[in-house]
């Protein structure tokens, strides 16, 4: 093993560890999204008797809920991640160290990657269990969902910790609300084509756009956009390298004004 992978390696560890030491940090990946889960579940047995359009709108409800709480957990994950090396005032013990700034953006991700997987995967069994309804009856295109949401989710994630990294812990608020700013114009719960012309052209910027007009197209048409699939992986890939590049802008500019080992409560 190399020594930037053993440096990679030995940071998730460090979050794993911190896992199993202290359970309620994993406790809000796993409550939030079944309160949500739980809340949009009732509200879609509501639902199911009604008309037959909207019977069938109750799956894709849920089926938005699921893959938006990816974005969501995706980002706070990786953002939790981050600040954990800021509340115990690690970050500039990290830094002098051989650990480099992509290492640990790297490192951070990983734990972010599992952090959402052991909370969203009991969620969706739990709307299985309790609702009747499978998000894995979307089938293959599920798993590109996933990852493109996650690879847009980590860019807005580094984009904040760096912002953090530089200001400090005033800029925390950031962490938490970033991604729902952009939730209004992610058509989680209904068509872009609803939103004025001026927001669709945002919307059309943005990856969680395709992801779920094509969730409803499948779920609606029973049809996979692949040409929307690859456009949003394309857009993924295009903000998550900016998102690292705004993460190590942000970090050198914090070297050079020497904030790094002055961060922490």
């Amino acid at each position: 093993m190399s020594g930037s992978l053993q440096r990679i390696y030995a940071l998730v560890l460090r979050h794993i560890y911190l896992w199993r030491s202290s359970v309620m940090r994993l406790v809000d990946s796993i409550y939030w999204p079944a309160v949500q889960m739980v809340m949009w579940g009732f509200m879609t047995q509501y639902l199911l008797p009604q008309a037959s359009f909207v019977a069938q709108a109750a799956g894709v409800l849920l089926s938005g809920l699921l893959l938006w709480e990816v974005v969501v957990r995706g980002n706070l994950s990786l953002s939790i991640a981050f600040l954990e090396e800021i509340w115990s005032r690690n970050l500039g013990h990290l830094f002098v160290s051989p650990i480099r700034s992509w290492e640990l953006a790297a490192g951070i991700i990983i734990a972010s990657l599992l952090r959402t997987l052991l909370g969203m995967i009991p969620v969706s069994l739990m709307a299985w269990a309790f609702f009747g309804y499978s998000i894995y009856t979307l089938g293959l295109p599920l798993l590109a969902f996933f990852v493109i949401l996650q690879m847009f989710s980590w860019s807005i994630g580094l984009a904040m910790s760096g912002l953090v990294m530089r200001v400090g812990q005033s800029a925390e608020s950031f962490a938490w609300a970033a991604v729902f700013v952009l939730m209004p114009v992610s058509g989680v719960y209904y068509p872009i084509s609803v939103l004025p012309h001026w927001l669709q052209v945002i919307a059309w910027g943005l990856p969680p756009a395709y992801i779920f007009e094509g969730m409803r197209s499948i779920m609606l048409e029973k049809t996979v956009h692949w040409d929307m699939l690859a456009l949003a992986f394309g857009l993924s890939a295009v903000y998550l390298v900016i998102g690292f590049q705004v993460f190590q802008w942000f970090f050198r500019s914090s070297r050079r004004a020497g904030s790094l080992l002055g961060q922490g409560e």
